[in-house]
């Protein structure tokens, strides 16, 4: 529903909490005159960039988390676990903090609504135009930090090499089954071979790297064949049994057909494997795409949409946002990577990854669990 609909439903003290948020001029004692002027408030533009631009860093992330989800209404426990999310200070720096208090502040400002039926009437819901107007004014505020170029002389483009690539491990392993260590890994002479008959050429894991948090495979095999890997084994296309890696029936098929992966899938396996490390995947993503109208310095993107993720054990928000997100956006084919002569690095989304972004949502709760690694 819209604002106009849910003012409409609201009872007349909460209408007057929010007229005096917007320090709206009417008859207190007339829910007519209070929603209209409410809505001539949060009407113009003005007023709503101003309190947007004033807003916290942990108000906008907040804001951020309700923002791109497609669902109408979220439960007061699910609120409260988003602002926390929100928060990357421990609670102990400021024992007096309260999530609630955040929600409440979102609620005065006619951010939030009740439901109004016996159903929703404990689910709480952001009104439609506002999520709008609430994209258009962050996007006005990231666009001030953001720095925009002219096309690279070269840049990396990978669209659907990544499909290519899963359907050459599996032809490798069609024409053969590959003894696996105790760990379940491959030997390193037979990862060698694989990694390089790909398209997109990696080196080994090294021994003494810190790896963990992004899939299945991710401490053992480097990042993007840890994902082909990750998504064969999860789509039932190999199997590990009695420590031999093999195609089951499912991945012959695909092989004996040749069927190349649809890359909306790939993308949407990425976001539910990814997303459990990195809160706000979705978003983030989402972002990259409605501010990409053309090249961005990766400098620029880290200090507008850094603030945005959250620190995961020794990955900096930095460095989830180019190796983690980009560089997997890259080889999903989201994104092209080039390098500008005076800006360094430079970035934009692909017409094929604005359409995937665009059409694609993945559920909050929709997230592969991985398996707790006793290694």
């Amino acid at each position: 529903m819209n604002l106009a609909d849910m003012l409409s439903y609201a009872d007349i003290h909460d209408l007057g909490r929010i007229a005096g948020t917007y320090a709206c001029e009417c008859n207190g004692h007339s829910k007519h005159e209070l929603i209209q002027s409410i809505l001539s408030r949060v009407g113009r533009r003005d007023v709503l960039d101003q309190f947007v631009e004033e807003l916290s860093i942990e108000d906008i992330r907040f804001l951020n988390s309700l923002l791109f989800d497609q669902r109408g209404s979220f439960s007061i426990e699910e609120l409260i676990a988003r602002v926390r999310q929100s928060r990357f200070v421990q609670d102990e720096q400021q024992p007096d903090w309260n999530p609630r208090d955040m929600i409440a502040r979102f609620k005065h400002r006619g951010w939030l609504f009740n439901g109004y039926s016996q159903q929703t009437r404990y689910l709480f819901e952001v009104p439609s135009d506002l999520k709008r107007k609430f994209i258009a004014a962050l996007s006005k505020r990231f666009e001030q930090t953001l720095v925009r170029t002219g096309e690279p002389a070269a840049y990396r483009d990978e669209q659907k090499l990544l499909a290519d690539d899963i359907l050459g491990f599996l032809r490798i392993l069609h024409g053969q089954e590959l003894m696996l260590t105790g760990e379940l890994v491959m030997y390193k002479r037979n990862l060698q071979q694989i990694l390089e008959s790909l398209a997109v050429r990696e080196e080994p894991v090294g021994k003494t790297a810190w790896r963990f948090g992004y899939g299945r495979m991710y401490r053992d095999y480097p990042s993007r064949f840890s994902f082909i890997y990750d998504y064969c084994y999860f789509n039932d296309y190999v199997t590990e049994h009695h420590q031999v890696l093999a195609l089951t029936e499912r991945g012959r098929e695909v092989v004996e057909a040749g069927l190349k992966e649809d890359p909306v899938q790939l993308f949407r396996f990425w976001l539910r494997l990814y997303k459990g490390p990195i809160p706000g995947l979705q978003s983030i993503v989402h972002w990259l795409n409605t501010l990409s109208s053309g090249w961005m310095t990766l400098a620029s993107v880290k200090n507008t949409l850094g603030p945005l993720i959250r620190p995961f054990y020794y990955d900096t928000p930095d460095s989830i946002l180019e190796q983690r997100i980009l560089q997997m956006m890259m080889h999903l084919g989201l994104v092209r990577i080039g390098e500008d002569e005076f800006e360094g690095l430079v970035i934009q989304v692909t017409r094929m990854g604005s359409s995937m972004i665009e059409g694609t949502y993945v559920a909050e709760n929709d997230r592969i669990v991985l398996p707790i690694d006793k290694r």
